[in-house]
């Protein structure tokens, strides 16, 4: 992980499971700026993105709403945030990996501001790219995939963020037995069997995703935990027109590495290169291989 995690157990920082387990969406904010010393560290952290899974590259930058007013850009969200005088908006190439890699840093900068005490929200499909857009100039095939908020919320949820949560089924995950297996698909995973990786697949159950359909399947295979999609209809969003859950496996992936390194269980991603008969609609993406 990035030297400047606010994370980190080795130097007595902010437990990441404590982090997972408090970050929610956030979609109602207060009109407070951000004083020079709390703009210094969000600039660190964008400075400081930690490796990713497959090694590519995005570019993360902090967006003050002035900065759109003065460029005459409306940063329209739909109704679905209010309030937001911040967002972090970034940038990658369109390709498979880059997806997962984006949701994976993504993911890891929304939980260093959770652990600033600041709201986040992630924003796939309800916000207008085109706008965006103007703030962070693209190169050829590369595209905003997703972008955050980014302030102190408000203490109480309103109504309509209330009704927002109950449309997306924010406060509902799938149980273990849909998500987790033991050598094929047709074996659910006991987590009484994995010691503290059970601590670890509960927060990749956490994590969030696109319309909390939850498309990540993780199949343990002797020392190794093989990571795939499951492909969900409706997913795949007219408004982005970004594979969203290709990020939705990044943020699975970030929740995992930092949960597994918190607890000192060491290991490290592959890409497997073998044949295996899959169930439809299913994608492998990548491993995690223990060192045991």
């Amino acid at each position: 992980m990035a030297e400047n995690s606010f994370f980190n157990k080795k130097s007595n920082k902010v437990s990441i499971l404590n982090i997972i387990r408090k970050r929610s969406s956030k979609r109602d904010y207060q009109n407070i700026p951000f004083s020079a010393d709390k703009l210094n560290r969000i600039e660190q952290v964008l400075d400081s993105l930690p490796a990713a899974p497959f090694a590519t590259s995005a570019d993360f930058r902090l967006i003050h709403k002035s900065i759109a007013t003065s460029q005459k850009v409306k940063l329209g969200t739909y109704g679905f945030i209010r309030g937001a005088q911040y967002f972090i908006i970034g940038k990658c190439l369109n390709k498979p990996d880059n997806l997962v890699d984006y949701g994976f840093q993504m993911e890891w900068i929304i939980l260093q501001m959770t652990a600033m005490d600041l709201g986040t929200c992630w924003l796939g499909g309800s916000f207008r790219r085109s706008e965006f857009a103007k703030l962070i100039p693209l190169q050829d095939n590369e595209i905003i995939p997703a972008i955050t908020p980014v302030g102190y919320s408000t203490e109480a949820r309103s109504i309509r963020d209330n009704v927002i949560r109950l449309g997306a089924g924010s406060n509902k995950r799938k149980p273990w037995s849909e998500l987790y297996f033991e050598v094929d698909w047709t074996q659910p995973l006991n987590s009484n069997k994995i010691g503290e990786y059970a601590t670890v697949l509960e927060m990749v159950r956490l994590a969030p995703s696109a319309s909390n359909r939850q498309p990540w399947r993780i199949i343990k295979r002797d020392n190794v935990f093989d990571f795939y999609l499951q492909r969900q209809p409706g997913t795949y969003l007219r408004l982005s027109r970004t594979d969203l859950q290709r990020i939705d496996l990044g943020i699975a992936m970030c929740h995992f590495e930092l949960a597994a390194k918190e607890l000192n269980l060491r290991g490290n991603w592959f890409v497997r290169n073998y044949p295996e008969n899959l169930p439809e609609n299913v994608e492998y993406i990548s491993s995690w291989v223990t060192d045991e």
